[in-house]
């Protein structure tokens, strides 16, 4: 909130404090109570408050039969002291920073006008402070809870459109008040009764009860959250382990880490001869996930993790802002940081993050961890895939696809242009002229560098119109979707220029002081297009060879020429 939203909030929270505290004290002072009795019942609620219990994400504070018991009991000045002071209870256990004050000040002035309103209203209907029998405050006590309720649920929507967010009224947080509040208004008027019968050893009959029964309930909960969490994390690990694609393992990572946990941010890291460097991130500002060009990071939370394979968590920015050098945005206040090991090893970092402080709990770095471990299992199942699927697709010496590769794709192309899904297929073949003069001359070894560098330059003058696959020996093809003869022979003329104006450094092998020499090559290329030249995929296979030794070799070499039917 800006400075003058909290001015206000403050202003208003101080007229209502004094306004509502005289007020109350004037309708119903606290003229039976003992500061004995006055502690222990503040105690017993600040105890109760500071153990909420949450089901299904919404927080639920157990105070308010202690507080209806007080009202009853010691009137409406005392109620409204107990849960003011319940409320700075809850709000020490949050450690709020001092920018963060307009929490505590917004929560005490709607409790301040809830207990004044609830409590004037069951005054109005004939209420008295004391003992009174049920049938006289059955109808008063009615007025007040419902008033209680329903002012309650109207300055949270007030809270809520101040902080600039959204709630709909009778969303699930409403229902489960309501809920509760059917449970616990019956424990307040039990206590209530035996607390004017039995004094403060109600509080041992009741209260001490209650406190152990929410103590139990709130690990109850844990328990059932942390089964559901395991349950899940089992659930991921199954998928992440199926998948064979590293893009796809480090995607479906990123998007279960954010629907198991409460972040914001996330960063895997990994380990790399240069150090840690990034490798993926998501980042909920940008809404996407983003695959990053790798970077070295700087000494900070990520490194120590990687130097001390431990996992650590920060609760605010305060803890790990003046020594982390990474470049993160500025809006972290939670960092949850552990090493993705396997093998006694680490393989990377996973850097977790979120905006609001205190985000993470220690069974969930727990949560985290076993999720890390399915995680590198994937991930090195997916990197062996993709070296066997690359070593199987690709030529070993010049890196590019081969043959076979070539044969698989070219024939479901084709399948594609007999489904009508593509209007024509082209096949450039190009063979290098005089290759064995080049073997013969500078060796076998220069020969082979020269496939390399001739491949690389394929590759990259090719990119983004076809593929580029070595057919065999000094044989080369290009696969073009979509283009016709026509431009095919264009584009073929304009690899053969591209070989031509290449110069190649080699290593002379056969020379005793194996110089650096520069060789000039050339290539014979055959062209033919399909269906025009062709109704299957061996036929245009077939046809571009046939053009490219009989119109370009036998015609002289170092030029284009076009399948011709006989």
């Amino acid at each position: 909130m800006s400075k003058s939203k909290n001015g206000v909030v403050f202003i208003i929270w101080l007229i209502l404090a004094t306004f509502s505290s005289w007020l109350a004290f004037v309708i119903s002072p606290p003229d039976t109570i003992s500061m004995w009795e006055m502690l222990l019942f503040t105690v017993l609620a600040c105890m109760i408050a500071c153990i909420p219990i949450i089901i299904n994400g919404t927080t639920i504070i157990l105070t308010h039969w202690i507080t209806l018991a007080a009202f009853l009991s010691y009137g409406l000045f005392f109620e409204m002291l107990m849960l003011q002071a319940a409320t700075i209870c809850v709000m020490l256990k949050l450690r709020l920073r001092k920018h963060e004050l307009h929490r505590y000040f917004l929560n005490s002035s709607m409790l301040f006008l809830t207990s004044l309103i609830s409590g004037i209203g069951f005054f109005v209907a004939g209420g008295k402070i004391g003992l009174s029998p049920l049938s006289e405050l059955i109808v008063p006590l009615l007025v007040f809870q419902t008033l209680y309720f329903l002012m309650n649920q109207l300055l949270l929507q007030v809270i809520t459109k101040i902080k600039g967010e959204r709630e709909r009224f009778f969303g699930k947080d409403f229902i489960w008040e309501a809920l509760i509040l059917l449970v616990i208004f019956p424990l307040g008027i039990g206590f209530y009764y035996l607390n004017e019968y039995m004094g403060v050893w109600s509080i041992v009959f009741i209260g001490i009860p209650f406190l152990s029964f929410a103590l139990v309930l709130k690990l109850y909960n844990s328990s059932e959250k942390l089964n559901y969490h395991l349950q899940k994390v089992a659930d991921i690990g199954h998928q992440l382990t199926g998948r064979l694609q590293l893009q796809e393992v480090l995607d479906l990572f990123i998007q279960k880490i954010q629907e198991i946990l409460p972040v914001d941010y996330a960063y895997i890291f990994d380990i790399q001869q240069e150090g840690l460097v990034l490798l993926r991130k998501m980042e909920k500002d940008n809404e996407e996930i983003e695959e990053v060009h790798p970077f070295q990071t700087g000494h900070g939370v990520a490194r120590y993790v990687w130097a001390t394979k431990t996992t650590v968590i920060y609760n605010e920015k305060s803890e790990w802002e003046k020594w982390s050098t990474e470049q993160q945005p500025q809006r972290i206040e939670s960092i949850m940081c552990m090493p993705i090991i396997r093998g006694q090893e680490v393989e990377g970092v996973l850097l977790l993050a979120a905006k609001r402080k205190r985000a993470f709990e220690k069974y969930q770095s727990m949560i985290a961890n076993i999720l890390c471990s399915y995680f590198s299992v994937a991930l090195v199942n997916a990197r062996h895939y993709e070296e066997t699927k690359t070593k199987s697709e690709r030529c070993a010496l010049t890196k590019i696809y081969n043959y076979r590769f070539f044969e698989h794709f070219l024939n479901e192309r084709f399948s594609d242009l007999e489904a009508g899904q593509i209007s024509n297929l082209s096949i450039i073949m190009l063979d290098i002229d005089h290759f064995k003069h080049v073997n013969d001359t500078y060796g076998h070894q220069a020969g082979n560098e020269i496939l390399i560098r001739l491949a690389a330059c394929l590759r990259y003058f090719v990119d983004g119109h076809g593929l580029v696959a070595r057919y065999g020996g000094e044989e080369f093809v290009i696969l073009l979707t979509d283009v016709n003869q026509r431009d095919a022979m264009e584009f073929a003329e304009s690899v053969r220029r591209m070989i031509v104006e290449t110069p190649f450094m080699i290593k002379n092998e056969l020379d005793p002081q194996q110089r650096m020499v520069e060789v000039s090559i050339t290539a014979s290329i055959g062209v033919a297009t399909a269906p025009a030249d062709a109704e299957d995929a061996i036929s245009l296979i077939r046809h571009a060879d046939r053009a490219l030794y009989i119109g370009a070799k036998r015609a002289g070499r170092n030029r284009v020429a076009e399948y011709v039917k006989i």
